[in-house]
C-alpha cells in the first residue's frame, strides 16, 4: 500500500491526522531505491501516521498544505540526487530532463530544494500559528548529508554555510537514517528532546562538552589552508566506531553534529527491505507522467550498502559509509522472488549490486571490529593486505538467483572494481567467468575514469595495470562462451590535475590499447564534501600542500571531453 498523499487516503485510512509529512523533490516511487519511501514505510511499520507530498508546487501553499499540518515533524528532501547537480550540468547548463520528474520534464524540482520547502512549509504553518510554535523541520537525504557544514558550492563558486543555518530548519538527520529517524520520532512522541540521536545535527548557542570543534564558517571561507584542515577533520570523523562529535561556530552560533549513527545490521537492513513497497509510482503523481527512474529500478535489487573505493570525486564513503554491510541471500532470494510477479516483468533482473557490485559479502575484520583506518585507506594506493577479496558470497548469490523461476537473465549493472577481482587469486576469476557466461547484455560497464597515473592518484585510484588484466581475462572468458560481448568504459574529463596531453594520452590508449571510441565520458561536477571538489576551489592537493593545476574554463573543459569524443582528432 502506499503512502497518503492526499486528503482522501488519509481519511480513508480512517486517520485524522498525520504524524509526519515527508516532503521530497523527487515524485513518489514507492521503492527500496527511494529513501523518502524507505524512511516512510520504516516509520509506519513502527506505528506513526506518514504522508508525502511529491515536488510541491512552489507558487503558493495550497499543495504544501493539503495534508494539514502533522503532529511530530516535517521531514524534508531534495531527493535521490543534489538539487543543483539534477537541475545543471558540469558547465552549468540548465538540464532539460529530470528521470525523477513525472514526464520527464526539469519543471518541478527548484534550485536548493532542501532550501525552498523549507521555507514553503515556514510560510504555509506561519498561517496556523500566531502565538504558538510550529512543528519541527528535519533536513535529511544527499543534499542535505553533503552540506550540513561550511561547504564549497560550485554553482555560487563560494563557500556556503551549513545548509541547516541556510534552510532556517530545526534539524537535520545525515547519511543512511532510517534509525535515526525512528529514534528521533519517538522521543518526539514522548515530547522528550531528540538532540542526543546520533547522526543528528542541530544549532546551539553553546558547545556541548567532548565534542571537537572544526574552523569555523568565517575562517574557513577566508583561508584556502584552514578550509583544507577543516575537511580533513570533518572527512576523518564519519565512521560510528570511531568519530567525535563536531562542533563549527557560524557567526555567534555553533553547528552540532553529533557522531554518526550506528551502521544496520544485516538482521536491521533484511527487515528494511522487506517493507511492503510497491514498486511504482504513486497514481495521483502518475497521472502527471511516468518517471524513467523506474526503467532502472524496478526490476533491480540492492544488495549492500556502503563503499571502501573511496574515489576523491565521490560522496559515497561520506553520505553512506566506508564498511561495506549487506543483506542476507535470503533477503535478497525473497525480493528477487516479488520482482518476478510485479506487472511488467518480463524475466530480467537489470542489476544485483551497490554502490559497487563486487563488493557483497566481505570486510576487513580489524575495521569491523575498531572502525576505518585514518592513516590509510583500502584500495588506494594498493589494497590493503587486511581486505581479504573474497568473490565467492556475490558469485554463490548471483547462480542462485538465476535458479529461480520466472528469470531468464539478471544483468550486474552496478559496476566492477576490477583491482578487488585481481586480488581474490581463490575466487576473482570464478566472478568474471560467471558474469561472462550468464549476466552480460552484450555490453558490461566499468569505470577506469582515466590512464594517466598521475590523474588517477588525484582521483584517489589505482593505476591501470588491472584495467588490461581484466580486459583480457573478459574477453577470454567472453569467447570460451561463444559470446561476442564488449567492455563499456567510462571516463571523467577535466578532473583536477587532469590537462589536454592527459586527455590525449586518454585518447591514444583508447584508440591503440582498448581498441574503442569512448562515448561515455563526463566532466567532472564539484560535488560538496568530496576531496576532489576541495582540491577545484583550493588548487592544491590536500594531502601534499603543492599545487594543482585545475581547469576552470567551461570552454577548456568542453576541449577535454571531445579529446576523447569525436570521432577525429
Amino acid at each position: 500500500m502506499f503512502l497518503p498523499t492526499t486528503r482522501k487516503e488519509v481519511v480513508d485510512r480512517g486517520w485524522d491526522s498525520l504524524d509526519v509529512i515527508l516532503v521530497s523533490g523527487d515524485s513518489y516511487i514507492d521503492s527500496p531505491y527511494i529513501g523518502t519511501a524507505v524512511i516512510g514505510k520504516h516509520l509506519e511499520r513502527h506505528g506513526f501516521k506518514v504522508g508525502i507530498i511529491a515536488q510541491p508546487d512552489t507558487n503558493n501553499m495550497d499543495d504544501i498544505g493539503r495534508l494539514g499540518e502533522p503532529g511530530l515533524f516535517w521531514g524534508v528532501t531534495a531527493g535521490c540526487v543534489d538539487s543543483m547537480v539534477a537541475n545543471y550540468t558540469a558547465l552549468k547548463k540548465k538540464r532539460r530532463t529530470d528521470d525523477y520528474t513525472p514526464g520527464g520534464v526539469n519543471n518541478r524540482r527548484p534550485d536548493r530544494a532542501s532550501i525552498v520547502y523549507t521555507n514553503l512549509i515556514r510560510r504555509y504553518t506561519n498561517t496556523l500559528h500566531i502565538n504558538t510554535k510550529t512543528k519541527p523541520i528535519v533536513l535529511g537525504g544527499i543534499e542535505a548529508s553533503l552540506r550540513r557544514i561550511a561547504h564549497y558550492d560550485y554553482w555560487s563558486n563560494r563557500i556556503r554555510r551549513s545548509i541547516l543555518f541556510d534552510a532556517k530548519a530545526d534539524y537535520l538527520l545525515y547519511g543512511m537514517a532510517e534509525a535515526a529517524t525512528l529514534e528521533f520520532a519517538f522521543l518526539m512522541k514522548s515530547q522528550q528532546d531528540p538532540r542526543s540521536v546520533k547522526g543528528l545535527c542541530y544549532i546551539s548557542k553553546g558547545k556541548p562538552d567532548g565534542y571537537l570543534e572544526i574552523p569555523s564558517f568565517e575562517s574557513v571561507d577566508n583561508d584556502n589552508d584552514t578550509f583544507t584542515d577543516m575537511f580533513h577533520l570533518f572527512y576523518k570523523n564519519n565512521d560510528p566506531k570511531t568519530a567525535r562529535g563536531l562542533i563549527q561556530a557560524h557567526g555567534d552560533r555553533y553547528l552540532v553534529q553529533n557522531p554518526p549513527h550506528e551502521y544496520a545490521t544485516q538482521v536491521e537492513l533484511d527487515d528494511i527491505y522487506s517493507l511492503n513497497f510497491e514498486y511504482e509510482q504513486h497514481p495521483y503523481y502518475e497521472k502527471m507522467g511516468k518517471v524513467k527512474a523506474l526503467d532502472t529500478i524496478k526490476f533491480s535489487i540492492s544488495t549492500h550498502r556502503g563503499c571502501y573505493g573511496e574515489c576523491n570525486f565521490c560522496a559515497i564513503a561520506v553520505h553512506e559509509g566506508r564498511t561495506i554491510r549487506w543483506r542476507s541471500e535470503n533477503s535478497i532470494i525473497k525480493e528477487a522472488k516479488i520482482l518476478t510477479k510485479l506487472d511488467g516483468f518480463k524475466g530480467y533482473i537489470h542489476d544485483v549490486g551497490g554502490p559497487t557490485a563486487n563488493m557483497f559479502g566481505y570486510e576487513c575484520k580489524k575495521k569491523l571490529k575498531s572502525g576505518s583506518c585514518e592513516d590509510r585507506r583500502c584500495l588506494f594506493p594498493e589494497i590493503c593486505p587486511a581486505l581479504k577479496a573474497d568473490h565467492s558470497p556475490y558469485t554463490n548469490l548471483l547462480v542462485e538467483l538465476r535458479k529461480l523461476n520466472g528469470i531468464k537473465k539478471i544483468f550486474v549493472g552496478s559496476g566492477i572494481r576490477y583491482d578487488l577481482l585481481a586480488s581474490d587469486n581463490l575466487h576473482g576469476e570464478d566472478l568474471i567467468k560467471e558474469i561472462s557466461n550468464h549476466h552480460v547484455s552484450g555490453q558490461l560497464k566499468i569505470a577506469p575514469e582515466h590512464i594517466q597515473d598521475f590523474v588517477l592518484e588525484k582521483m584517489g585510484k589505482t593505476n591501470h595495470e588491472n584495467l588490461l588484466w581484466f580486459k583480457q581475462e573478459f574477453d577470454d572468458f567472453s569467447r570460451a562462451a561463444g559470446k561476442k560481448q564488449f567492455l563499456t568504459y567510462y571516463f571523467i574529463a577535466a578532473h583536477p590535475g587532469c590537462t589536454v596531453n592527459d586527455m590525449q594520452k586518454l585518447r591514444n590508449f583508447s584508440d591503440s590499447t582498448l581498441k574503442i571510441h569512448p562515448e561515455q565520458v563526463q566532466i567532472f561536477t564539484p560535488t560538496p564534501s568530496t576531496y576532489s571538489t576541495l582540491m577545484y576551489y583550493t588548487e592544491k592537493d590536500p594531502f601534499t600542500g603543492e599545487a594543482l593545476f585545475v581547469e576552470k574554463d567551461p570552454k577548456h573543459k568542453q576541449e577535454q571531453k571531445n579529446i576523447l569524443v569525436e570521432k577525429n582528432v
